[in-house]
């Protein structure tokens, strides 16, 4: 059966982040929205309340939160003229199946992107020169700036509650905070969180280096808050199920504790769940979107008209959904030209392993973003030249790891690996295993891209989307840099084995354990139709109606998680529909 559902202001496809600050938005500016949400309805008290144990079976080795992927994959290939293969179990991109969308599960890392990062080409030029990029390097700025962005940095971080200590505010530097991030107009909403041990170790011995350690601003609460919507958050208690696990304390910032308790009481508001959109309508000529056309959960389609058509969902579908609607130009690889999937980026991860004798690290106690960080080795924050690559990664001592499965692989080298041997191995290892994560920025390459795969198909029968990766030669040399200071901050902090690792040492595979999720590019704004979907506003080149927010929007990838970036942009894009596109409907950059 087909059917078509009354016309809306606004159709909003996808409901995590982006797509519910949107709405709250829009809808608070008197708009008639409907988010259409390809899953379940979530809500904090009945899904996943304080009454009912986290299961780490289930959360963190079934992955029951995630998006399956038979509902939905992707094919993968490391370079053009291979033949790509779909991933069919659970791979390192986890992506969100519910009203709340990958917000509702994530880590809560929650950075702000340096000012380098907004404009790396210019600053790049302006520093090194163009001898400084790789062979076949893409770089090119955002179009918007750090300072730009600022204010809508502030507003999400007091929707979200973040907790965390400035490093600069209004140009001046605060003691315990960043000294390299971009200044702010106010401190974080709620206080830092408390270090762990594994924490406090590394920060001595980045302080001993030279270095400025700083807390990691996040997404688990600091203190009793109530948020710029009026919601009352509550502190958190480091009980550890944070990442892949909703959190029913009220203590971990998300859409479903942050945003959707407002929106839903709005009358003007709808959400569609269990829908999938197929694809975006527009006219005959291409010139306006008319909606977007959907699957429900019985199988009939439906059609959802509407004036201004946003898309919110992962970086990967929003390129998807563009390519199957026919809209801009797909990126050719041969010629270079093309823009749909173009400037995709994943991110470069390097490690140091280490292990301790008679330390009580009590990893049990931690949160999906309780770390402690450098930026010394981030963005452009250091001298490269004669380096031979750009970007660099923030360093951390990372303690999100203490559920018992996930650890028990974790030996110090030499253990036996069963027997009464194995647990006592265990029992020690547990208390004395710690890591460095160096996450690392990543820049586009002229060969890597997304397109549509010309033989795999979804259930509905339209093609599956094709990601062709592998780390490019400044990933490389990036990621082994940084893996070094990883090393060298271990050795610092006294541990009896340290081990290293670069991901970039090798060729990219969806399944590698404790890789990044943070892909980003593939509909770019910027500052050209040549080189980017849509303007400065995230306002599609070729259909002044639609725009296209989240990570796909970024033409880089950074040190840092994408999440507070997304809320930025998105918040950015939401003041201009309502100040400037609704009162002349149109273009809003005009070349």
């Amino acid at each position: 059966m087909n059917y078509k559902r009354p016309k809306a202001d606004v159709v909003i496809v996808g409901l995590g982040w982006s797509g519910s600050t949107m709405a709250e938005e829009l809808t608070r500016a008197g708009l008639k929205v409907v988010a259409i949400e390809r899953g379940a309805w979530r809500d904090t008290t009945t899904s996943f309340p304080t009454t009912r144990d986290p299961d780490e079976l289930s959360g963190s080795v079934r992955k029951e939160i995630l998006q399956a992927p038979v509902t939905e994959t992707y094919t993968v290939r490391n370079k053009a003229g291979q033949t790509a293969l779909p991933m069919r179990k659970y791979h390192n991109l986890t992506l969100g199946n519910n009203v709340g969308g990958a917000g509702t599960h994530w880590a809560g890392a929650s950075w702000r992107w340096l000012p380098f990062d907004h404009q790396p080409y210019s600053h790049v030029m302006q520093r090194y020169g163009a001898g400084q990029l790789v062979d076949g390097l893409i770089l090119q700025d955002w179009g918007v700036t750090y300072d730009d962005l600022e204010p809508f940095y502030d507003r999400f971080e007091k929707i979200a509650g973040t907790s965390g200590t400035a490093g600069v505010i209004n140009g001046q530097r605060q003691p315990g905070g960043n000294p390299f991030e971009g200044s702010r107009t106010a401190p974080y909403p709620t206080p830092a969180l408390e270090r762990s041990r594994a924490n406090v170790l590394f920060a001595q011995a980045a302080t001993r280096l030279g270095y400025h350690p700083f807390p990691v601003p996040s997404a688990m609460i600091g203190a009793p808050y109530k948020n710029a919507l009026g919601l009352n958050l509550a502190p958190c208690t480091y009980c550890g199920y944070c990442q892949l696990y909703g959190c029913g304390n009220w203590s971990k910032s998300s859409p479903n504790i942050c945003i959707l308790p407002v929106l839903m009481q709005r009358p003007n508001f709808t959400v569609v769940t269990e829908c999938e959109v197929i694809r975006i309508n527009t006219t005959p000529d291409k010139k306006m979107a008319t909606g977007v056309t959907f699957v429900d959960s019985d199988g009939n389609i439906g059609e959802q008209p509407a004036d201004i058509v946003i898309t919110a969902t992962f970086t990967l579908d929003n390129t998807r959904l563009l390519l199957l609607s026919g809209i801009s130009t797909p990126y050719d690889v041969a010629s270079g030209q093309g823009v749909v999937g173009r400037a995709f980026t994943f991110q470069t991860l390097s490690w140091g392993f280490m292990f301790f004798e008679n330390e009580y690290l009590n990893p049990f106690m931690n949160t999906g973003a309780l770390a402690t960080q450098i930026d010394d080795f981030n963005g452009d924050n250091f001298d490269h030249t004669g380096l031979g690559f750009i970007g660099g990664a923030g360093i951390q001592s990372l303690s999100n790891q203490g559920l018992p499965i996930g650890m028990a692989g974790l030996l110090p080298q030499g253990s036996p690996q069963w027997g009464k041997g194995w647990k006592q191995a265990f029992r020690k290892g547990y208390q004395n295993y710690a890591q460095i994560q160096g996450q690392g920025t990543s820049f586009a390459h002229r060969e890597q891209f997304l397109d549509l795969d010309p033989t795999y198909k979804d259930r509905f029968g339209q093609p599956l989307l094709r990601i062709t990766f592998d780390y490019n030669e400044n990933d490389r040399r990036s990621g082994r840099f940084i893996r070094d200071k990883c090393v060298e901050i271990a050795r610092e902090m006294g541990a009896t084995q340290v081990g290293g690792d670069s991901f970039a040492d090798r060729p990219y595979s969806g399944y590698t354990p404790w890789d990044s999720s943070h892909v980003q590019g593939g509909v770019v704004m910027g500052e050209d139709p040549r080189t980017s979907v849509q303007n400065r506003f995230q306002q599609n080149w070729d259909i002044p109606n639609l725009f296209v927010i989240g990570a796909s929007s970024f033409p880089n990838n950074a040190g840092y998680n994408p999440t507070v970036a997304v809320g930025a942009t998105t918040l950015w894009t939401a003041k201009a529909i309502t100040d400037l596109y609704l009162k002349n409907p149109g273009p809003l950059v005009r070349l």
